[in-house]
């Protein structure tokens, strides 16, 4: 075999409107091996991906292919150069059948007509040495994800890929599913086809690759082999942790501890197949609850499922000590919960709307349509709050997409504090931010927590988390691992809950099917 890498990419850069979102990134594939690439949000992975395969042009560096420069120019280019990717939402056609899907515009014909049976025996040839045995004639969305992955993945290799991008392939699926999956996968790196496999699973990373490279603010921080890379040295190199400095920070002292009331909400083995496994866990009044873990983690997922935005199979959720149903946002409206979500610009601002019509939105949601706030209340209710959060400029009018990061992220806080919560969830709530703003949001949860409110915080800063949590809940693969409380509760102690090796053996991290 060739010592020449099947994939050699070197000093890969690229900016997007003066932010550099890939830095002078090497990366090298070899034949028949499974790399991992890793990295928390914002590290580069999705534009290293986009890049090396043309639907983004590079700035800078340089991409060969078994020793071959080559520079496609879209995502088809590069799949005919040898190089395809199969995303978590597979991008095939499902009212297509699953032969239309796998020769889509390469149809076998005969004086101008697609050869329908031929297609098809020819796709069923293609999938059994998938080990996939089912009707090809069907539509492609008829079967489950995992099977769509696979038609994706064998359409990919028919298309002569010798390097396959396999993008969060197992996010939604089941234990059962991501081993069918694995088996494929490692009968392609027995051809000699190399694999790059983007997941945040640590799981799945130690039972199938054989390397991993990581990526941090779009530069490369290390690969090294999977067996050489113990688990807590992979999670502190994600984060950009030192860990010995970590361990010397948390012998300062101990941390203030509030008392907290009684439960507000509680959780009771709340999950969702493919999506969460079961989680426990309480808010009281007056305390705040830390939700820890990687990107992919599983902290996200859990707001969700409190918040009703997306639906439980199993598990009930309590307020007060009674069992309530929250069927949607709606439902969680009314009975005063508050979420704001992470991805603050698309899933939480309307940014063409002022600065006052998005923070009595979630108020007038929950008054409904036939009980319209006044416009003398409006202004009230959003003066009180630019006030109370110093939200700057002091303008209610002023769209809220001209404000800075921070300020709108005061402005979203107002618009759930204007609701009257009693309980607040808030992912990520200091992401994007400057460092001024950063710190007026630290203080604001501190107050809320003393002033009674229960809170549930996500967070990918640990010194932020240790800072204000009465309590800590650790997430990896999507399940609860930890719960840290009163002393123990360090950065550390978070650090070796998220790298902990897993009791079972299954390499996937999903539960099974309800």
């Amino acid at each position: 075999m060739s010592d020449t890498p099947l994939l050699s990419v070197r000093g890969l850069s690229k900016s997007f409107a003066g932010h550099q979102a890939l830095a002078g990134v090497d990366f090298t594939l070899r034949r028949g091996e499974i790399h991992a690439l890793l990295g928390e949000n914002g590290a580069g992975k999705s534009t290293f991906i986009k890049t090396v395969t043309g639907i983004v042009r590079r700035d800078a560096g340089e991409v060969r292919l078994d020793g071959v420069p080559i520079a496609p120019r879209s995502a088809e280019e590069s799949a005919r150069a040898g190089i395809a990717t199969v995303y978590q939402e597979v991008g095939l056609l499902p009212n297509l059948t699953v032969a239309q899907n796998l020769f889509l515009g390469r149809e076998p014909t005969r004086f101008g007509l697609v050869r329908g049976r031929a297609m098809r025996q020819r796709a069923s040839e293609r999938l059994a040495e998938f080990g996939l045995a089912i009707e090809v004639g069907a539509p492609l969305g008829s079967f489950p994800v995992a099977v769509q992955h696979l038609v994706a993945i064998a359409r990919a290799v028919d298309l002569s890929a010798q390097a396959l991008i396999l993008d969060e392939p197992t996010a939604s699926l089941d234990t059962h599913e991501v081993t069918v999956l694995f088996g494929v996968m490692r009968r392609l790196a027995e051809r000699g086809i190399g694999i790059v496999f983007v997941t945040h699973f640590l799981e799945q990373v130690y039972a199938i690759t054989d390397r991993i490279t990581v990526l941090r603010n779009g530069r490369l921080v290390t690969e090294r082999e999977t067996a050489q890379f113990p688990r807590l040295d992979l999670v502190r190199t994600m984060l950009g942790r030192d860990l010995a400095e970590e361990e010397a920070r948390a012998e300062t002292g101990p941390r203030a501890e509030r008392t907290a009331g009684p439960p507000v909400l509680r959780a009771e083995k709340l999950g969702k197949a493919g999506y969460l496994q079961p989680v426990d866990l309480s808010v009281a009044g007056g305390e705040v609850v830390g939700l820890a873990g990687l990107l992919g983690s599983g902290r996200t997922e859990t707001a969700r499922l409190l918040f009703g935005a997306e639906r439980p199979d199993q598990g009930r959720i309590l307020l007060d000590g009674k069992p309530v149903r929250i069927a949607g946002p709606r439902d969680a409206l009314k009975h005063r919960l508050g979420y704001c979500p992470e991805e603050r610009k698309t899933d939480g601002i309307v940014a063409d709307l002022t600065v006052r019509e998005n923070i009595v939105l979630a108020l007038q949601a929950r008054q409904g349509p036939f009980r319209p706030l006044g416009r003398a209340a409006q202004d009230r209710i959003a003066r009180d709050f630019i006030a109370k959060l110093d939200i700057r400029p002091p303008d209610p009018e002023r769209p809220i997409g001209l404000l800075s990061g921070g300020n709108q992220q005061k402005a979203l806080l107002a618009r759930w504090l204007a609701t009257e919560p009693r309980l607040l969830i808030l992912d990520e709530p200091t992401r994007g931010i400057d460092v001024g703003a950063h710190a007026e949001i630290i203080r604001l949860i501190r107050s809320l927590c003393e002033a009674g409110l229960a809170l549930l915080v996500i967070s990918s800063e640990l010194e932020e988390i240790v800072t204000y949590s009465d309590r800590v809940i650790v997430m990896r693969d999507r399940a609860q691992v930890a719960e840290l409380a009163d002393g123990a509760i360090d950065v550390t102690a978070i650090l070796r809950a998220i790298a902990a090796e897993a009791p079972r053996t299954a390499p996937a991290c999903q539960p099974e099917p309800a």
